[in-house]
C-alpha cells in the first residue's frame, strides 16, 4: 500500500490535499499533520512512509530548516515541497536542500497528482518558471539558521552539547551511550538538561531548536 504523509497548517488546503492524493491509486493511506513538530513526532515512532509532502510556510520554524531536518533525519524517504511561494530563487534552494519536487499551489490537481507520480517514480520533478509571483522573501518566516550559535551560548555544557550533537545525527540513547562510553541512565541525565538548556520538552523540539538557534557542532568532538 502506497503511504503518503502531508504536513500543511491551513486546514482546508490540507483536507483538499488529503482527498486528492486517495485519488493517485486505488491502495492508498494519506496521514496528514498540521505542523511541524507533530510530524516529527509521528516519524519517530512511523517512518515508513513513500513521500512526504510539506509546506514551506509553516508556524514555527522556517521552511528550508523543516527541510533540511526531514533530508538529514529520514534519507530514504523523499519529499516534495507544495508552496504557494514558486519564485525561482526558492525553488532552487528548495532543490538544492535535496527535495525530490516542488509543486506550486497553484498547479491544478490533475497537475499535482502527476508531479506527485513522477517523484514516487524516482524522478525529480521542478516546475519551469514561477506560477504565483510570490516570494517566500516576501512573508516573514522564523529566521533561517546561521549556524553561528556555539552550544556554550545557550546553557549547554560540553558532554550536553556532544549528546546534542549525536541525537541531531539521529542516534538512539543507547548508540549515544557507546559512543561517548557513557550509562543509558547517564545519556538520559543530559539529555533532560539539554531540553530543559533549550526550554523544549523533547527530542523532536530539541531538533527543531537546534535548527532554529543555528547551533554549531564544528568544536564539539
Amino acid at each position: 500500500m502506497l503511504k503518503l504523509l502531508v504536513i500543511e497548517d491551513h486546514a482546508l488546503v490540507r483536507e483538499g490535499l488529503v482527498r486528492l492524493l486517495a485519488q493517485i491509486e486505488v491502495r492508498v493511506q494519506v496521514v496528514d499533520r498540521p505542523d511541524f513538530e507533530s510530524a516529527l513526532t509521528l516519524l519517530d515512532g512511523e517512518d515508513e512512509f513513500d513521500l512526504i509532502l510539506l509546506d514551506l510556510a509553516l508556524p514555527g520554524i522556517d521552511g528550508f530548516a523543516g527541510l533540511d531536518i526531514l533530508r538529514r533525519q529520514y534519507p530514504s524517504i523523499p519529499v516534495a515541497v507544495v508552496s504557494a511561494f514558486d519564485d525561482v530563487p526558492t525553488v532552487t534552494r528548495v532543490m538544492n536542500l535535496g527535495a525530490s519536487g516542488f509543486i506550486p499551489k497553484a498547479f491544478s490537481g490533475e497537475a499535482l497528482l502527476a508531479a506527485v507520480r513522477q517523484v514516487l517514480a524516482g524522478n525529480i520533478f521542478r516546475p519551469e518558471g514561477a506560477y504565483s509571483g510570490a516570494r517566500l522573501d516576501d512573508a516573514t518566516p522564523v529566521p533561517p539558521c546561521q549556524g553561528t550559535v556555539r552550544p556554550e551560548d545557550v546553557g549547554l555544557t560540553d558532554r550536553q552539547a556532544q549528546v546534542l550533537a549525536l541525537m541531531v545525527r539521529g542516534l538512539s540513547n543507547r548508540e549515544i551511550a557507546e559512543q561517548l562510553g557513557l550509562s543509558e541512565g547517564t545519556v538520559k541525565i543530559h539529555a533532560t538538561a539539554v531540553f530543559k538548556a533549550l526550554g523544549v520538552g523533547s527530542r523532536t523540539q530539541a531538533l527543531v531548536a537546534v535548527t532554529r538557534y543555528g547551533i554549531d557542532f564544528a568544536k564539539v568532538f
